[in-house]
């Protein structure tokens, strides 16, 4: 009897234990990520650039789409997915732009200072130092400006723009004439199950060229 309940109780643990293992895994056979430059007058090019052309219009598009997630992680069918887009490349005073050194999603400041600085000819400035002057403007859709906090512990959502609850995220970035001939990164952070529980993270790099 004590040997026929041993087996029981050992049964028991390795079917809750493969239970749980299914019910956790985020995606089905794995989380991926697709981000391509969704415009007419882009074209993507063997060097592992996306090269867009203006012709007028001052955006770009750009689209992903993702795997779907475990069925545990879809709530009333909405998936719980997030997707940030950032760039190096700022415009300030109307006509003037410069790109930051940037490795990650938001990873172009070294502390929460923000005080990475930045050369602009002649001049080093922090960008910091530029949005008390005037509000820069990031490709990927968002300004900084003076009145910000910039020591708050939410400071850092303020940085990108963003996508939820989407397969198929979109976002539309800026595009001017005086853009043309200069390079961008376009940094891409998806999270497959954005909510509590286990997650994934992909993060993407697309390189372009404006002419």
């Amino acid at each position: 009897m004590k040997k026929l309940i041993l087996m029981l109780l050992t049964s028991t643990m390795l079917f809750s234990c493969k239970k749980k293992s299914i019910d956790e895994e985020v995606c089905p056979g794995g989380c991926t990520s697709s981000y391509i430059v969704s415009t007419l007058n882009a074209v993507y090019k063997p060097d592992g650039y996306w090269y867009v052309k203006y012709v007028g219009q001052n955006y770009f598009t750009v689209k992903g789409e993702l795997s779907s997630l475990n069925s545990k992680y879809v709530i009333n069918k909405v998936p719980l997915i997030e997707v940030n887009f950032d760039s190096d490349y700022w415009v300030i005073f109307d006509s003037i732009q410069y790109t930051t050194p940037m490795y990650s999603y938001l990873g172009w400041y070294t502390n929460n200072q923000f005080n990475t600085p930045i050369s602009i000819g002649q001049h080093v400035y922090t960008l910091k130092d530029i949005a008390n002057i005037h509000p820069p403007l990031n490709i990927a859709g968002y300004q900084l400006n003076k009145h910000m906090c910039w020591d708050c512990p939410y400071t850092p959502t303020l940085f990108g723009t963003h996508s939820k609850y989407n397969y198929h995220p979109q976002q539309n970035f800026f595009l001017d004439n005086e853009m043309v001939g200069d390079t961008a990164n376009l940094f891409i952070q998806t999270i497959f199950n954005s909510d509590v529980g286990p997650k994934e993270e992909k993060n993407t790099i697309l390189k372009v060229i404006f002419e």
